[in-house]
């Protein structure tokens, strides 16, 4: 479910469900929560770099069981949902308080693109691609994504990414501030590693205190609007035009 690796005060995590684009399930969710919790505490890493393994790095969130936790919201007697998967690990990344590195090797779907608006630097592969499909499920921006993504790219390129759900290359993701740099595929990885080294290279403290002082604010006003999504998430997922919607998607999406 996860790789985990550590140099030199740099660990790195990799999403390891290549068979299904690395989707994020709630054990997956957890997983990286966790994974991202212990690597706060321990005084030994001084910064995570997140990758995806095989050719995706996350198609976003696993349909075939956000359908079914839908489908059991509406028993009365259901308690589905209350490991609060997403919740955990998106608690642990926007909590995180060391530098954190993105090296986007694939597709980024979903979460897999929201997830960047809390990670300090993206490398992505030159062939990778991100996109925000939520629209064209009948949902909404997830992860903070209404606040992250237009205070990233702007407004009105995030607007057009959130309203057309169209692809974005590696190309246009670092032209509008998703990301950083393109990196060709086979260096992603050890260029991403060899940017976390020289971070890690740094007294901890200074690295903690320098993502405090660039973080104050914005992670308040991304709560905020995790909030508002969440409700308005909920409310829709069930909706019978929003569920054929997602069906169709999970129908066409392809796997390995």
């Amino acid at each position: 479910m996860l790789r985990i690796e550590d140099r030199a005060g740099v660990r790195l995590i990799a999403f390891n469900r290549p068979e299904v684009l690395n989707a994020f399930d709630t054990a997956l969710y957890e997983a990286t929560g966790h994974a991202l919790g212990d690597a706060a505490s321990d005084d030994g890493v001084s910064v995570v770099v997140l990758t995806g393994e095989g050719r995706a790095f996350s198609a976003g969130q696993d349909l075939a069981e956000m359908l079914a936790l839908a489908d059991e919201r509406e028993r009365p007697t259901s308690t589905a949902g209350s490991g609060h998967g997403f919740g955990v690990f998106m608690d642990a990344l926007m909590d995180f308080p060391k530098p954190v590195i993105a090296a986007v090797n694939g597709v980024g779907v979903g979460v897999g693109l929201t997830m960047l608006g809390y990670c300090d630097l993206v490398l992505m592969s030159e062939d990778a691609r991100l996109r925000a499909p939520f629209t064209s499920l009948g949902l909404v921006p997830e992860a903070g994504g209404s606040v992250t993504l237009p205070e990233l790219m702007g407004r009105q390129p995030a607007a057009h990414a959130i309203f057309t759900s169209a692809w974005i290359d590696a190309e246009q993701a670092v032209a509008s501030g998703l990301a950083w740099k393109v990196v060709a595929a086979d260096r992603l990885v050890d260029d991403a590693m060899a940017v976390a080294a020289e971070m890690a290279a740094m007294p901890l403290v200074s690295l903690v205190e320098s993502k405090k002082l660039l973080s104050a604010g914005r992670i308040d006003a991304a709560r905020a609007a995790r909030a508002r999504e969440e409700a308005v998430f909920a409310r829709l997922t069930g909706a019978p035009d929003n569920r054929a919607a997602l069906e169709s998607f999970l129908e066409k999406r392809p796997t390995t």
